[in-house]
Formats: C-alpha cells, structure tokens, sequence
C-alpha cells in the first residue's frame, strides 16, 4: 500500500515538474525562438518570429571595403561565405576581405590586420567568443562592426534584437542597417602566484566572478551543442551547495565595503536569452557599468527565492524585497564608472560566458561609446537615464549602505 502511495506521490510529481518545463518553455519560446533548441521546438510547435519589415536604408556609397572575420569551425561557413560574397557583389561593393580565426587568435589580430588593409567595416562570424576578440580590435576606432551570429549563446545579438537565423536579413542589416555606438567593458584580472598570467578582457555583456563563472567553466560543450545555453542549468546545479565568497567592493575609488555572495557581475548590458534579466537598469549607451551582487543562504529555500526575484526583475519589478520573506536571498546593485573587486579567496571569472580562470583581484571599467555597430534600422534599445554625479554618488551611498547590513 505504501508503494502504491508513493508510486502515486512520484507521478503526481513528474507530470506536475513536465508540465512546468513545458509552460517555461513556451513562454522563453513565444520571447525568443531560436533560444530553444531546435528539437523542442518542433515538439510544442515553437514558431520562429516574423520578419522584421522595416524598410532598410538605400546600400551605401559603392566602394566601401567590407572584411569578414569567421570562425572556422561553425557548421555552413563555406556556405555563408558564398552568401556573403554574393550580397557585397550585388551591391557593386569592392571584392570583401576574408580572414579566418584560429585556435591562438580567435578574432583580435585578423581585425586589426583588416584595420590596417584599409576596411570600412569589419563583420564577426561566429559566436560571443569571435564577437568579443573582434570588438577589442574595433573598440575606439571609427570603424563599425557587423555581426552574424553563429554561437549556442549569441548573447549580445540576442540584445541587440539581430534576426538570429535569418541569414539574409542579417547580412542586410551589416551592409545597410542603420549605425549606433555603446560602451564597452574592460576587466583586469590579477591572479594569485602560480594561477596564471595576468591581463585585460573587454567584454560587451556582462563580467563576473563567483556562481556565475563556475557555471561557465562547468558548462559541457556537448550539451551546449545540443541544448544551446539550456546547457548552463545543467552545470549551476552542479554548483548550487558550494561556499559563499567573500569580497571587498570600490566603486568609483570609493571606501571598500566587505560582503559574502554567490556572485558578483559587472554588467554593461543585464538580459539573458529567456528574458532573464539580472542587472535591470543595465544598458549598453549610458556611459556607466552597473555591478550587482547575488546571495543565497538556506540551501534550496534560499536558491529558489533568489531565483524568484531574478524573475521579478525580469517581469519589470525592480524592488525585489518584497519577494524576501524569509529572508535567505538578496540583490544588490550599484552603478559606476569603475570597479575594484578583492576576493578573500581566488575565484573563478568570466566574460560574456567565457572563462578566464581564477583570480584574486579584478578591476573593471567602462569606455564610453568605444563601439560603432550596425544594427537593423530603426531598432535602438533605449537608453537608460544617465544619472548625474550627485544621484551617482547617493545611488553608491546607499548600495554601500546595504551591502554593509550583512
């Protein structure tokens, strides 16, 4: 009798979490298609957004000398190639440019090389990775950059709203789409001795050290080709019982304040695909980094609060402290200009879901309008309203104020 009890309660239980994953998934799906992997959307009949219809601009002036930077090693290159060489050609531009990435150089020196071959614009292919070591070379030049996403992640195309998988539109939108500028970030890491060289990393989402990058690092490169970034839960329950880190923040060149989280995050830019937003007032164009740190206490109860004021935030709610009843879960934010971060301990970092390694120390700042991109015409995330010096510094005060609580 008690078997057939539990045997029910089990049931009950499957159908119930089945359920759940499904509902999620629809709603990631009806935000974001391509975000769910391909199989599973079949499945629940997941269908890809429309087109965009906005009209593009008139093709620019016949001689501009395109330089394309490609990953190798993404499915259909070759054939994109073809693509790519045929839409420069029917627009009268000059022959393009193409370079390869390797395994040493994964885009930073074949764009500087494309820089000094005379290119008016430099497209990346590939995914955060190309993108990223392509944007270091560009960052602070006047030359744009063009992005035809091919990642399992493809974190900031999702932000920048590019039509993932529709080669045409997005090889329209990096010949005639519209010009905006953003920031950029950059993380020096500082390592403890025998940890590895030092060094600075740009990155263009979002930086972080803790949780977040252990869950990077433990990501598995066969789900991540087969799940897409579904891939990164699997390896963040893996890591949910580890210890807090304890840290000590400036912002700005202000006083250090010591705090114990799961995750620190400097981010220029704070949504994740599935509309998970981490860093709400994060924007890419307001000449600011906003840093938020996360904890969790309590095992499973402090975790599953945590996780529902990241949802909240992502529903629009951005006082989250309401959803803290038992108290076992916080998030802070704050927003500055630069950032210095001392571990008590070496932890793992990352940019934009790379992982860098352990470090003891990180200094992250932001360079202002460093970018030029080119973007689908009419589509500019809005800005968040840049704050003046003394609404940053009360905004410090106070985040400095509560972070000094724990």
């Amino acid at each position: 009798m008690v078997a057939l009890v539990l045997a029910a309660v089990a049931v009950v239980l499957a159908t119930a979490s089945l359920s759940l994953t499904v509902v999620i998934t629809r709603r990631i799906g009806s935000r974001d298609p391509m975000a769910v992997p391909r199989m599973w959307r079949r499945v629940l009949k997941i269908e890809p957004l429309p087109s965009a219809m906005t009209p593009f601009s008139a093709p620019r002036a016949g001689n501009e000398q395109v330089a394309f930077i490609a990953n190798p090693t993404k499915p259909g290159i070759e054939e994109l190639r073809e693509q790519a060489l045929r839409a420069c050609s029917i627009r009268y531009l000059p022959q393009p440019m193409w370079f390869y990435t390797t395994a040493d150089d994964p885009g930073t020196g074949q764009a500087k090389q494309a820089l000094e071959s005379g290119a008016d614009l430099v497209v990346a292919i590939g995914g955060d990775g190309t993108v990223r070591a392509v944007a270091q070379a560009l960052a602070g030049s006047d030359v744009p950059m063009g992005i035809l996403p091919m990642g399992t992640g493809n974190l900031f195309a999702r932000n920048l709203d590019l039509p993932l998988g529709e080669t045409q539109s997005l090889l329209r939108t990096v010949l005639e789409g519209d010009e905006r500028t953003v920031d950029v970030g950059w993380m020096d890491v500082s390592r403890a001795p025998g940890q590895g060289d030092d060094g600075r990393h740009l990155f263009l989402v979002i930086a972080g050290a803790g949780f977040d990058a252990e869950m990077v690092a433990g990501a598995d490169e066969g789900l991540k080709k087969r799940l897409g970034w579904f891939a990164y839960f699997f390896a963040a329950i893996r890591h949910l019982g580890e210890k807090r880190m304890k840290a000590r923040v400036s912002v700005d060149g202000g006083e250090q304040v010591e705090s114990t989280m799961r995750t620190v995050l400097m981010a220029n830019i704070g949504q994740l695909p599935g509309g998970i937003t981490l860093v709400p007032d994060a924007t890419m164009d307001d000449g600011h980094l906003d840093i938020a740190t996360l904890d969790a206490r309590g095992g499973l109860v402090g975790w599953t609060e945590l996780f529902g004021q990241v949802m909240a935030q992502g529903a629009g709610l951005k006082d989250t402290s309401l959803l803290r009843v038992l108290n076992t879960s916080r998030i802070d934010h704050v927003r500055g200009k630069q950032f210095d971060i001392e571990m008590e301990q070496p932890q793992k970092v990352q940019v934009d879901g790379e992982s860098l390694g352990r470090a003891s120390k990180v200094h992250a700042f932001v360079q202002p309008g460093a970018l030029k991109l080119r973007v689908p015409p009419g589509n500019k995330p809005a800005s968040a309203e840049k704050p003046t010096a003394e609404e940053a510094a009360e905004e410090s005060g106070e985040a400095k104020g509560d972070a000094s609580d724990d």
